[in-house]
């Protein structure tokens, strides 16, 4: 048996790190006092979510939100650790087959209904149910087979094939726990209010304008991050959609809000001169990347992948629209995972080299306009950009990476469109280059969007593979490293999988996932160590 026991170590330290990023200062730059209860203001420039219920679907601003008042069955540490949350413990069989979690036995859901066995067990089938139409959820679970309560406080998960990364997954907010007795009243229901046993409870959603978060008074201290027992101290969140990021700036400075997120890069670097929080908690497992469709036309042949690579010179616009917020990526990993591989070479900027490939790929003529042509067809690339997962920055870098792409004959379309139709582009292949972020913990993020199976849609009508790509020699690396338990072992299966992929040529990296919070009178915001999302547990309003 390989366990997982509940060895709590000194998070204290690492949640003051954090607290100290996201206290308020007064005018003249001292640290204001925090007061008890109150109502805090986030202001959010993500997508609003169709559903608060982030096992419906399985997006980034539900992760955000649901934060607040649901909670998974662990937790990460900043060192990367996985430590219990709603568990206590996780232990695995030897041949990797089940896994028996303890879970702790003085938890309510807000609806009074016990948090048990029995919980788990219908969270998990409602993932797995066709009809939730998860995404992210049900890739975390997809190969349980079955659930067995073996009494109140233990579950035992069967496995198709052994799963080194389940606890990893489990922490997720997307495979967070919710009240059986939420879930049976439908979908419809329990997406205007999902009940948890996070420290605030969903009161009631104004779509397009907020949604109304008030406080468990009856919290039990289970978050990872929490540094008091009991309650949070602030009595009430209003959680505000303003999309545009000048606006939510004005309300920060003005005082109207305490908490932003995707703030603007130049506002970030002058944050602290104004007096301002800043927590950044750039997100984990994948990089923020480009990704070519290798199954069309004309990524489809890899002298022309490598060509767009060569040519589209990402570098200079992230150190200027970035305002010296992010850093440049070489890696389809996060640098917060350990077993990240980079590789500069493969993405040295080469405009001569991109019009040699390009040549022997066939792209010879060219139209009135400069762009490339090969039997009648343009070189043209479609991509299509969620400008509610975009910001403005990014934006303005894929315009520079369209016009440098364009110099060796590219005719890429920047297609901007809210999130609804972006997921609809995607699933019908409109596209041959997107930028799709995906979140997770750890390196089997790989798996989830580099195997061939990621090809094939969830019930959701979401795919991760976005890249399609379908390679046997890879498909079973990042098999053997969901099976092996050794550290060491799966490093090693993980840099072998990563080579493979930044050899392909089907993937440009940008940048980490940014995640950046600025803060107003407001001290205690901390993030969480698995999706990276704010915390409100220990927040606190200041004078």
């Amino acid at each position: 048996m390989r366990p997982f026991r509940r060895v709590l170590p000194a998070l204290a330290l690492a949640s003051a790190a954090l607290l100290a990023a996201g206290c308020a200062a007064t005018d003249d730059g001292g640290s204001a006092e925090p007061v008890s209860g109150g109502t805090l203001v986030y202001a959010t420039g993500d997508a609003e979510p169709t559903c608060l219920d982030p096992h419906v679907g399985g997006n980034y601003p539900q992760g955000l939100i649901s934060t607040q008042y649901l909670e998974p069955l662990f937790g990460r540490d900043a060192g990367g650790e996985i430590v219990p949350w709603l568990a206590e413990s996780g232990e695995a069989s030897d041949d990797g087959l089940s896994w028996d979690i303890a879970l702790r036995d003085d938890i309510s859901f807000t609806d009074g209904t016990p948090f048990d066995a029995e919980a788990v067990k219908v969270n998990i089938e409602h993932l797995q149910d066709p009809d939730t139409a998860s995404s992210t959820g049900y890739l975390a679970v997809e190969q349980v087979e079955s659930v067995e309560v073996v009494d109140d406080q233990h579950v035992r998960l069967h496995l198709s094939t052994p799963k080194s990364a389940l606890l990893e997954v489990l922490s997720q907010q997307w495979a967070a726990m919710q009240s059986p007795a939420g879930i049976a009243r439908g979908m419809d229901e329990n997406c205007q209010a999902p009940i948890g046993t996070g420290p605030f409870v969903v009161e009631s959603w104004a779509p397009q304008e907020k949604v109304v978060l008030t406080r468990n008074d009856d919290y039990v201290a289970t978050n990872p991050e929490a540094d008091h027992d009991g309650p949070a101290h602030v009595e009430r969140i209003e959680w505000r959609f303003i999309p545009d990021a000048a606006t939510r700036q004005a309300a920060l400075a003005s005082g109207e809000v305490h908490v932003i997120d995707n703030p603007l890069p130049t506002d970030i670097a002058a944050a602290e001169g104004q007096g301002l929080g800043h927590l950044d908690a750039p997100r984990p497992a994948a990089s923020n990347r480009i990704e070519l469709n290798t199954a069309q036309a004309p990524f489809d042949d890899d002298r022309v992948r490598e060509a767009f690579l060569r040519a589209a010179d990402p570098t200079p616009g992230i150190e200027t629209l970035f305002a010296g917020t992010a850093t440049r990526s070489y890696s389809v990993l996060s640098s917060a995972e350990p077993v990240r591989l980079s590789d500069e070479d493969l993405f040295r900027t080469d405009a001569d080299a991109a019009d040699e490939l390009l040549d022997e790929a066939g792209w010879t003529s060219r139209d009135d306009d400069g762009v490339r042509t090969k039997d009648g067809e343009t070189l043209t690339v479609r991509f299509p950009v969620s400008t509610n997962q975009s910001t403005a920055a990014e934006q303005s870098l894929f315009e520079q990476i369209q016009a440098n792409a364009a110099a060796v004959g590219f005719d890429v379309r920047l297609e901007p469109m809210d999130l609804s139709s972006w997921y609809g582009a995607l699933a019908a292949h409109e596209y041959e280059a997107v930028s799709a972020p995906y979140t997770t913990v750890g390196p089997d993020v790989l798996r989830i969007l580099y195997h061939s199976d990621g090809t094939i849609p969830a019930p959701s009508g979401y795919f991760a593979n976005n890249a399609q790509l379908t390679d046997p020699e890879l498909d079973a690396l990042l098999e053997e490293a969901l099976a092996t338990t050794d550290p060491d072992e799966r490093a090693e299966l993980y840099t072998q999988a990563q080579r493979i992929v930044l050899d392909s040529h089907a993937v440009l990296p940008l940048y980490d996932q940014q995640n950046h919070f600025l803060t107003n009178g407001v001290s205690g915001v901390a993030a969480i160590h698995t999706i990276s999302t704010p915390t409100f547990v220990n927040a606190q309003l200041t004078e």
